[in-house]
């Protein structure tokens, strides 16, 4: 009995660890940290919504063209959001959690669900 509640000890800890184990980085930085998983926290300088592409980019760390990476939400992604995004964060330092991807040299993350991006207080 003792061994099986160890190994679930374990499990747990292990689950628990990497959940909370993410690097958190500004925009600066993202270029560095390609295909993790991290929650990077900068200011949003803008936004648009490309309603024939249906996805919605906001600029991180500058103002386009010259921002540090994207945040990219798609289609049916953006429903999901009480607020156009380009409206609801314009201006505000976040925090948005997910895996960065390299799009065409820059840096990117794909958010698919409202709680990936908090507003910092």
């Amino acid at each position: 009995m003792k061994k099986i509640n160890l190994v679930i000890c374990l499990f747990v800890s292990f689950f628990t660890a990497h959940a909370f184990g993410q690097t958190t980085i500004t925009a600066k930085d993202a270029a560095k940290h390609i295909n993790e998983q991290v929650v990077l926290c900068d200011e949003i300088y803008g936004g648009i919504y490309l309603e024939q592409a249906d996805i919605t980019l906001l600029n991180v760390g500058g103002a386009h063209p010259n921002e540090l990476m994207t945040v990219v939400i798609k289609g049916d992604d953006r429903k999901k959001f009480k607020t156009p995004p380009e409206e609801a964060f314009k201006e505000k330092k976040v925090c948005i959690t997910g895996q960065l991807v390299d799009y065409k040299g820059k840096p990117e993350i794909i958010v698919t669900d409202p709680e990936q991006i908090k507003v910092q207080q």
